[in-house]
């Protein structure tokens, strides 16, 4: 994760639109549009925009952009693992690449309406970033929308929509064990109640600070930081065990939920969801375990990490699974790669199951360990390639 008050190595904006808007957004995002009438840059030329990155600067080849889909080719020339942000104004993040190492590369396509954006560079993938403005001007052709995508995108609606309800619903026994002072009754209820919130946080990413409000680790707060969030509750369970002073952190993490479903409830977005961005949240759910379930850095006390990362497989899949009938069309090949690798994540899971959940993440050895982030980076490379895909 990074500082609060980021999204904390996530997820990505992958916000929800109404069902009349989503087509309208997808229409805007797909082949067809101004972006592919400009180039495959978005910008008049044939290639992809480059970013090059060092440990102290951010260049980015061009900072005018047509509306629609635009492809950056992203060099790390620096000497720390960096990542590459995209926000909207407020610090909304639209999207992002991380774990790109020192000389190398990666490729990010995001979809842009016309408006102002920044472009931040994170060396060493923390604090806000070594920023360059740009802007996107016009408006993207409606003529070549793909309606595969435009239901992929209302399906995902639906799907969001039922991992909030489900989150709110969990969070709530959660929280009245935590203030009925019932220690193991509150510890069996933790990890279910973020399985929602884990499936589809890059969600949170769009609402500004609510995700650190959240979900922010202790191990991510800078002096003066106020420390909120299911994570502040599960030290007092764990470590301190006691839940003395846990009530005002309890009642705070309802309020943050509540204004998570408001949000998403309102169906009016900024910056809304695009097929790019919904297949950019994909590869940010399994950066997510990669930098902090696979590690056990998230859930230092409870341990309950496993937990964590079957709800991030399970939401990049879904993902996976709804743009599909588009990737199994435009590239075959990468389709049968995905549908295999997110089989053996799974099955390499069911070996760590107990009961309803996860045997403790502190009993899985080194080992064990290396064979959980082999098969994630297995998987994460080829979704690397699933927003370029669908935006062909």
């Amino acid at each position: 994760m990074v500082m609060l008050g980021e999204h904390m190595r996530h997820v990505h904006s992958l916000a929800l639109a109404g069902a009349a808007a989503v087509l309208a957004l997808t229409l805007a995002g797909c082949g067809g549009d101004a972006a592919d009438e400009a180039g495959a840059s978005g910008s008049g030329d044939t290639g992809p925009i480059a970013i090059t990155a060092t440990d102290n600067s951010c260049e980015v080849a061009k900072k005018e952009l047509a509306a629609g889909t635009s492809n950056f080719k992203i060099a790390n020339n620096g000497t720390k693992v960096t990542e590459v942000y995209v926000y909207a104004p407020g610090d909304k993040i639209v999207t992002e690449r991380e774990n790109i190492g020192p000389g190398t590369s990666a490729d990010l396509t995001v979809q842009l309406n016309a408006g102002k954006y920044q472009i931040a560079c994170k060396p060493g993938m923390v604090g806000n970033g070594i920023r360059q403005d740009i802007t996107v001007s016009g408006q993207a052709n409606h003529a070549a929308a793909d309606p595969r995508l435009g239901k992929a995108l209302t399906d995902y609606k639906a799907y969001v929509n039922a991992q909030v309800d489900d989150t709110i619903a969990k969070t709530k026994e959660f929280v009245a064990a935590v203030k009925a002072d019932d220690i193991a009754k509150a510890k069996e209820l933790y990890a279910p109640s973020r399985v929602g919130w884990e499936r589809v946080e890059p969600v949170a990413e769009s609402f500004g600070d609510l995700d650190p409000r959240v979900d922010a680790r202790e191990a991510d707060l800078e002096a003066g930081d106020t420390w909120t969030g299911w994570h502040r509750i599960e030290k007092a369970l764990w470590e301190t065990k006691s839940l003395d002073g846990q009530d005002r952190y309890a009642d705070q993490l309802m309020r943050d939920l509540a204004e998570l479903e408001t949000r998403v409830a309102a169906q009016t977005l900024d910056p809304p969801i695009t097929p790019a961005s919904m297949a950019n949240g994909a590869k940010e759910l399994l950066d997510e375990v990669a930098t902090g379930k696979v590690t056990g850095e998230e859930e230092a006390f409870s341990h309950t990490d496993l937990v964590d990362f079957k709800a991030n497989v399970d939401g990049a899949q879904k993902v996976y699974e709804l743009l599909a009938p588009v990737v199994r069309e435009k590239d075959a090949a990468l389709a049968q790669t995905l549908e295999q690798e997110f089989q053996d994540v799974q099955n390499l899971l069911t070996k760590y199951e107990k009961g309803d959940g996860y045997v403790s993440y502190d009993t899985v050895g080194k080992a064990e360990r290396k064979e959980l982030s082999d098969a994630v980076n297995a998987l994460g490379e080829p979704l690397s390639k699933l927003a370029g895909v669908v935006t062909q």
